[in-house]
Order: C-alpha cells, then structure tokens, then sequence
C-alpha cells in the first residue's frame, strides 16, 4: 500500500479528531505552533492552522482577530460593509486571499448565521469553546462546496482527546480605557471518559459567557464640493462641515458545547450540540452636518492645498442663519444565536472498508431593532484645520457656550430600522472509504450529502424610515418655524453630553444638547409624542386646518411583502476521489484528485407589482405618437425555481524533496452560491410615458418599460478556476519557511446592472422591462502570493532558547471586468438603484466618473509579526497585524447624496445641483499592536495579562475625489486590557 500519502486533514462530516486532524490538547504556545505545523505540514490540501496553547485560549479575544493572524487572511473593522461609519472593535468580515467568498464549518460540517448570507459571523462564535481554527485555502473533492475565497473550519474538542477525567475553569476581566468600565467573562470544560464492557464511553461539556463594555470615538469631515471662495474669487473644493460622534458598544457572547462519544472494536460514534449566543446594544451621540453645500462661504485667510482642497479656514453659512447640524441618538440592539446537533457514526468494516454516515440539524435565527432621533441646531461658525493626523475643530468661548443651550435646539427627525432571519438547514452526509494494496494506490474515497435549508428574511419597509418632525426646508409651506426647545410645548427629553476624555484625551469637542436614551428607545409612543410637535406647527401654518398634516405612521414590518425574503434550497452531491503516492520516485510524489457533483434545487417566494402611467385623454380626445403597451396593473405573489448543476473537478499534489522540504501544486474549480438576501424575489415594474398635448390630442413622445428588483432570484453561482503553487521547508519541529503562489479566475461575479424581464400585453406582445437588480455581470482576479517564517531560536544557550517568532506577508492584486462595461465620464441621473454608472464606478460632487475600481475589501499587503516567548513558567507574545488601504464601497451611507452639479457640457442642466454622487469609500492602511503574558503559578493555575490595541491605533477612513483621497473618518477605540486565571486539573 502507499504510504507516502497522509491520513487527510480535509474536513468532513466527521469530527476531526476521526479524520486524522491532529487533535491532541496541547499546552503552551510552543507546543501549539508545533501541533499547526504538524497540519499544515501532513495535510493532502494547502492549509494553514492556529491551535489553542491551552484549553479555552486561542490567541485572541474573538475568533475574527484570530483569523487576521493566518497569512491570507484579513478582516474588517466596520460593524457593517454597507455602514463604514461605525468601528468594530473586535473585527467584522473575513476575506481570504482578498475575497469574501468564504465558507465557515464547525468540526468539518456547514456552520452559518441567520444575516441573509451563507456564512457565520465570527464575531458571533465564543473562542473559549474552541480548540483550533484551520483556513484550507483550495478545495479537494470531498470538501464541501462554496469556498472560492477559503474554508474556515472551527474545532473544538472530544471526549477522547483527553486520556481521562479533566477539568478546567478560567476567569477574567477585561477593562477597556477609553469606556473606563470592565466586563467579565467566564469559562468552564469537564470530560471524561471510562471503559465499559460496552465499549468506550466519554462526554464533554464546555460552557463560556463573554462580555465586553468599548467606546469609539470618531471624527468626521464631510465629502467636498466644488464652489467659489468669495473672498478671492477662485475655484475652491470644500466641505460642508466637520463633526464628531461617540459610541459605547456592550457585548455579551454565550456559548455552550456538549459532546458523547462512544468506541467499540470497529465502531465509532459521536453526538454533538454545540449553541452560541451573541447580543450586542449600542449608543451613540453623533453630530452630522445638514445645510446646503452651496450656502456655505469660508473666511478670508483660508489656505487650500495645490488641487485646491480646503486646509484650514472658518465655515459660516449665512443664507440658513447658521450651518445647519443634526445632534442624534442612536440605540441599537441585535440578538443573534446558532444552533448545530450532529450525529455521527463510522464504521470499519475490513481491512480495506471503512464507512461514514452523518446527520446534521442547525438552526439559527437573529433580530434587531434600531432607533435614531434627533434634534438640530444651526451652528454660527465652525474653524476646521485639516492640516494634522485628525481634524482640529477651534470653538471660542462665544461657540462653546451656544451649541450648550437647549434653547439653540430644535426636534429634528427620528428613523427606525427593524430586521429578523430565520434559517434551519438538514444535511444528511454518506462516505466510503476503500483501501488499497497497491505501491501507487492509496485509497479511493467516494459519497453523497443531501441538505435542506430554509431562510426567512423581514426587513422594515421602507428599511430605515427617516421622517422629518421639523426641518429648516419646511418652514413657510408645512411649518411655520422650527419646534425650538426654548417653546414649553417641546421642552425636555433632552441632556447634555461633554463629550469626556475625547480621542483618550488628544481631541477636545464642545458639549451638546441630544436626545435622551429613552426617548430613542420608548418607539413607538416616542416616537408619536415628537411628530405630534410636528402636527401643531403643521396646523398653525395652515390656519388650524389639521387636515393638511397627515399624522406620523410608524413602519411597516411583516406586512409589506417588498420586506421579504423567503427561500427554500435543495442540494444534492456526489463526489469520488482517489489518492495515490508515487514513493519510488527520486522526490516521492502523493496527491488526490477527484471530481464533486452538486445539483443546487433553489426557489424563491416572492412578488411582482407593476404599475402603469398612462396619459390622461381628455374628453373628445385622441391619443398619438409612440404606441403605449395595454397592461393591467398588478400585484401578484411569485415562486421562481432556479436549478443548476455543477461538475467540480479537483488536483492536488505533493513532492517531497527531503523529509523538511516539499513543495505542492493544486488546480480546482470552485463555485460560491449567491447570498440569500440577492436572491430575493420582489421586483417592482413600471411603465411611464413622456407627452405633450395639441388640442384635444395627446401625443406620446416616448414609453419607458423599467423596473427595480430588490434580488434576482434566478441568479447563478460565481465560479472560479484556482491554481496554487508552494513551497514548504520544516527546518524544525516548530520551525518552517513557507512560499504560496496563487492565481484565482472568476467569472460570474454578482454585481448590480440591468436584465430584462417579459411581461405580455393586452394585444399577446411581449414586452421587455430593463430591470436593475443583482446581476451575473463580470469576471475578476486574484492572484498574489504568500511568504510565511516561524521558528523558536531553540540554539540560544539558557533562557534564551525560549524566544521565537512568527511573521508572514501577503500579496494580492485584483481587477474586474465588466461583461458589459459602462463607461462615461460624466453623470447623470438621481441617487438610486437604477443608476449603474453612478453605483458601479461612482460619481464625484462635481458630476464627473471614477471607473476602474478594484475589487472590494481587497487589500493589495498584508503582515502579521509576533514575537514569543516561553520559558519555565513563563510565556508571552507581542504581535502586530496590518493591512494596507482597501476599497471598502461605493455610494453609502455618509458619501453620497443627490446635489452633485452637472459639470457635461452637453447637459441641458449643465451647472445645476441635480446629479447624484456617491464617492467610493476606502480604508486607509491600519495597524494594531496586541500582547500578553502568562505565569504558570502552580502546576494547575495559570494568571494572565493581555493588552489589546496597545499602541492606540487610529483607523482612518478614506473617500476618493478628483481632489485626491481626502480623510473621511478618524476612529479610536484606546487600548484595552484583560486579567485572566485558569486553573485545570
């Protein structure tokens, strides 16, 4: 039989410590750099792993910071990609080798969070139940679908990885100096096992609860337009105001991990439950600019740097009687959880036999509420100096003492958000193994898996529901003057806010009136307390007729189908795979190859409305000119069915040059299924017509068929063709110097543009509506490379010999290509979906296209170092991981709006504010200093100090103008600090 080729490390339906995984608990960080080298080194795929040094002690605070120290791997730092104006502490989304196409696992088995998509927030998942995270980075045949970026497989312990009874506990606190408040958290693990007649039984039971108090501080500067300075008559770019905002984020993560395993003779089998927990509430005071661009005027003695751009200078708008802001608190609140039980049982029938079988249920389910109100203030002045690393704001004592009275401040507006998911996936998964007696051939693996999942959707409607209670555009027609706190009949429900030890003491900012926290959190009633303010001002502008103001209504949720989302989806899978070794050969070469079947059986609940403009006839009339197609208004409830299949093929191979210095090379065909929330079905068509009328005869000019789809439910996957190419040298037993090379090519990249849906007229003619929604619309690469070194300085004499290193670098260039590009060096149009141009390449303030963006969250360098240290009973680490800047989106909340001016020439608007803008929006380049150290005290109790952010890291956020990346947003978080104890026996 051939030898040469290692037991797999490929997840499967199978807890790992089956699979050959090495799942031996560990302890120290020497032992654990030893235990991931030894998966990376063995396994038949290209792998890269991080082991717990301890039980309950991955090397960080969440699973998202543990990610961001494999090579290949990044993460994000805002809550949302779709909302960059809010900082997560502990890390958001992971891309590997730059892309987000990631598939998560728990012990080899699907794993995911109820947010629409297909993979689970890791951010979600408690550390402290984990034993190791592996990041396979191509696919073989027997590993599941859906990982064109990566797999992420998170392990936890069995039962039987322990030789008996073992226990262990371990307390900590975690102190963040900026919030200046501490948070506990707490873990607790029993196994054991025992030899019974009836075989060999053990059980093991995790328990973790997390909590974690932070507060981010923010500066902000508005995006700049282009405008004349009056003072020198010269053309000038500049913002509209400069802001500043805090929030406090308070975390809770529970989780709790059950295993029973059970050997006998040939016969293996396990039960497993495994349930996270995530709650998070925020609350935030932010000051955001409101006024007109075009009002605003600068001082004399401003200074511009050589494109222009406002450096220093002072603000005033005097057309609005001040510079128009919004003083807002926001409260936020998610309860997220995900439940996983999975049964399993294998079997070795024969010497050349063996069989799997697995059955695997998860449930996961989330639901949040988000409130923001208002009030506004028209600001007399605001000094900026932008020449720094954050913005400096002057305020006299004039300033100060104004934005500190109530009596300055009006009700603004208040927004609602509300959103719930539901999912449930069955997987049954059936595996053979047949071993053969051969000097080449290995063994051939083959096997089916059958999954059932549902998803459920139901957001708001309209999603986030911005109503005005009184705004300075709607005096004189709807109002007759602002609802001034100063009037008795909307006093209070307000405090002011300082503001204290800003940016940990570096920035300075006036204090101001906000809401109270119960106002934003007391929805509805609130809510209709602050719009009635609205009604009698409504009613007093137009002479007590209270008719003219329509009363507040609170949004809708669950009964609009346009909020939701329900699907349905089948897969079913084949697979065969054979592998083999070549041992004979001067460099011995082993490998796989195998091919993956998947039929995907999708279908989408949903609706379609349509909605027609027809030209009003007068009596006696006629109609002309363009024909207008007869279709009846509708609005129907729609199931579409999308079924594909896929044929995966996959290689993968390994040479070894000497027993420390091999080299591999792998090609794969991978497929990443669309997200659930772009598969939503409901699609709004309408048919509007442009006319002109003379006499009694309307004569129609032109008809326009157009519609929006909130998802494309016929959506196929994006596919990719992979190769990789590494070579490893294990120079040691912790150390190696490794090199990866990879190139991805996709096509079918989901991107938003036009396709046409058929509807049939009234006459059997069909007629076509260019329809804007997600689209299989581009193809894109990602190639670059790896380089990867660590190694303990084992040769230093004495005490000495206990330091070490890890360092890796990443390299990633990426580019898209449109299949039906669209190109245009100016703008048109209004802020909406259906505006391709301005949402695919974005727009500037001054009407004119960027184009030839890269792909996002993609960033090209990437590092991690890490210093360490273990010797007697004590061991530490330094580490700092950075990424360089990376398109984060375009045309998002904050940089986009639709006052852009019309700068083509050819436009009948040409110098009108009328064209819609959004900026695309990056991250700058961001680093992060963390450490710790732990002091083994006594043989079962260990006493630990952690330090997060030790370097008081600003992360800086960028938005792309003609003028240059020009700073949008500074956040800091300050350092944080963790006293840990674990005691195990």
């Amino acid at each position: 039989m051939a030898q040469s080729a290692s037991p797999p490390a490929a997840p499967a339906s199978t807890p790992p410590a089956q699979e050959g995984v090495a799942q031996v608990v560990v302890t120290g960080q020497r032992a654990a750099l030893q235990s991931a080298q030894k998966i990376k080194q063995n396994s038949d795929e290209i792998v890269d792993s991080i082991v717990a040094d301890d039980i309950g002690k991955l090397p960080d605070r969440s699973v998202t910071e543990v990610l961001q120290r494999i090579v290949g791997v990044t993460i994000d730092r805002t809550m949302a990609k779709s909302d960059p104006e809010h900082f997560s502490v502990e890390g958001s989304g992971v891309n590997v080798r730059g892309l987000s196409y990631v598939r998560s696992e728990l012990n080899g088995r699907e794993s995911f969070s109820a947010n629409g998509g297909r993979a689970l927030n890791f951010e979600d998942v408690p550390p402290e139940l984990m034993a190791g995270v592996d990041v396979y980075k191509n696919p073989s045949a027997e590993q599941t679908e859906g990982a064109i970026g990566g797999l992420v497989n998170l392990r936890t312990a069995m039962p039987f990885d322990f030789p008996g009874r073992k226990i262990a506990v371990s307390a900590s606190g975690s102190y963040s100096s900026l919030r200046a408040k501490a948070a506990p958290s707490a873990s607790g693990l029993f196994s054991n096992s025992w030899e019974t007649d009836l075989g060999k039984f053990g059980v093991l039971i995790d328990l973790a609860h997390s909590e974690s108090k932070t507060r981010t501080d923010a500066y902000q500067v508005e995006p700049y337009y282009p405008l004349t300075d009056t003072n020198t008559g010269a053309s000038v770019w500049i913002p509209k105001g400069s802001q500043w905002r805090t929030l406090t984020f308070d975390r809770k993560r529970d989780g709790a991990y059950a295993a029973l395993q059970w050997k006998k003779n040939d016969v293996e089998s396990a039960l497993t439950y495994f349930k996270s927990k995530y709650k998070m509430s925020w609350f935030e005071n932010a000051l955001f600019a409101q006024s007109s661009p075009y009002n605003i005027t600068v001082d004399p003695g401003a200074t511009y740097d050589s494109n222009g751009a406002l450096l220093t200078g002072t603000l005033r708008d005097d057309v609005d009687k001040g510079i128009n802001f919004g003083a807002d608190t926001r409260t936020a609140n998610r309860v997220s959880d995900t439940q996983d039980i999975s049964w399993n049982v294998s079997w070795k029938a024969s010497d050349h036999w063996a069989f799997k079988g697995d059955l695997q249920f998860v449930k996961a389910g989330t639901h949040s509420f988000d409130s923001t109100v208002a009030t506004g203030i028209q600001m007399a002045k605001e000094q900026v100096d932008l020449t720094g690393s954050t913005p400096r704001l002057v305020f006299d004592d004039a300033d100060r003492a104004a934005l500190a009275d109530p009596s300055n401040y009006y009700w603004a507006f208040t927004m609602e958000h509300k959103d719930r998911s539901d999912a449930t996936d069955k997987t049954l998964k059936l595996d053979a193994k047949y071993s053969f007696d051969s000097d080449i051939l290995s063994d051939l693996r083959f096997g089916l898996r059958l999954t059932d999942r549902d998803a459920t959707t139901i957001n708001s409607v309209p999603s986030y529901n911005w109503a005005a209670i009184t705004q300075t555009w709607e005096q004189g027609w709807d109002i007759n003057h602002l609802a001034y706190l100063s009037d008795p009949r909307f006093s209070g429900n307000t405090h002011l806010y300082d503001f204290p030890n800003f940016f940990n003491g570096k920035g300075s900012v006036p204090a101001l009136i906000f809401p109270d926290t119960s106002t934003a959190a007391g929805y509805p009633d609130s809510y209709a307390a602050l719009h009635h303010y609205h009604d009698i001002l409504c009613t007093e502008q137009h002479g007590g007729d209270a008719s003219a103001c329509p009363a507040w209504k609170p949004v809708s949720f669950g009964t609009d189908p346009a909020g939701s989302n329900q699907q349905e989806e089948r897969t079913q899978a084949l697979y065969s795979q054979l592998r083999f070794g070549f041992d004979d050969l001067p460099m011995p070469i082993d490998g796989n190859v195998g091919l993956r079947f998947v039929r995907t059986e999708g279908t989408a609940h949903g609706y379609t409305v349509f909605s027609t403009s027809n030209p009003t006839i007068p009596p006696g009339g006629t109609q002309a000119g363009t024909p207008v197609p007869s279709i009846a208004n509708f609005s129907k409830a729609q199931d579409f069915k999308n079924d594909y299949n896929d044929f995966l093929p996959s290689l993968n191979l390994r040479m070894k040059a000497s027993n420390d210095l091999q080299f591999r090379l792998a090609f794969a065909k991978a497929m990443t299924r669309p997200d659930f929330t772009q598969l939503q079905a409901y699609t709004s068509l309408s048919q509007t017509t442009t006319q002109h009328t003379v006499g009694t005869q309307v004569i129609v000019d032109s008809v326009s068929d157009t519609g929006t789809g909130s998802g494309n439910p016929m959506l196929k996957p994006t596919k990719s063709n992979q190769f990789d190419l590494t070579a490893e040298w294990y120079f040691s037993k912790t150390g190696s110097f490794t090199v990866a090379a990879f190139d991805k090519q996709l096509k079918d990249v989901i991107i938003n543009q036009v396709y046409q849906i058929p509807l049939t007229d009234t006459s059997g003619n069909t007629v076509n509506f260019a329809t804007t929604a997600p689209v299989n619309g581009a193809r894109g690469t990602a190639r670059g490379f790896e380089v990867a070194f660590q190694t303990y300085f084992d040769k230093l004499p004495g005490w000495l010999s206990g330091f070490g290193m890890q360092a890796n670098y990443t390299f990633v260039d990426s580019h898209t290509h449109l299949y039906n590009p669209i190109t245009s060096v100016y703008c048109n149009g209004g802020n909406s979906a259906t505006n391709l141009n301005l949402n695919l390449n974005g727009c500037d303030t001054d009407g004119r296209t960027f184009g030839n963006l890269p792909l996002a969250n993609l960033s090209r360098n990437a590092f991690n170092l890490a210093l360490m240290y273990d010797g007697g009973p004590i061991s530490a680490r330094v580490a700092y991981s950075w990424r360089s800047k990376y398109l984060q989106a375009v045309n998002v909340n904050g940089t986009s709006g639709s006052d852009g001016t019309d700068s083509n020439p050819a436009s009948p608007t040409a110098g009108q504010h009328n064209i819609g803008w959004g900026l695309p929006t990056w991250a700058d380049g961001y680093g992060q200093l963390d450490a710790g150290i732990f002091w083994k005290a006594m043989d079962n109790l260990t006493l630990g100090l952690e330090g997060t952010n030790l370097t008081d890291s600003t992360y800086r956020q960028l938005m792309q103008q003609h003028i240059g990346m020009k700073g949008r947003a500074w956040f800091s978080t300050g350092p944080s600090y963790t006293l840990t104890a674990r005691y195990s026996f």
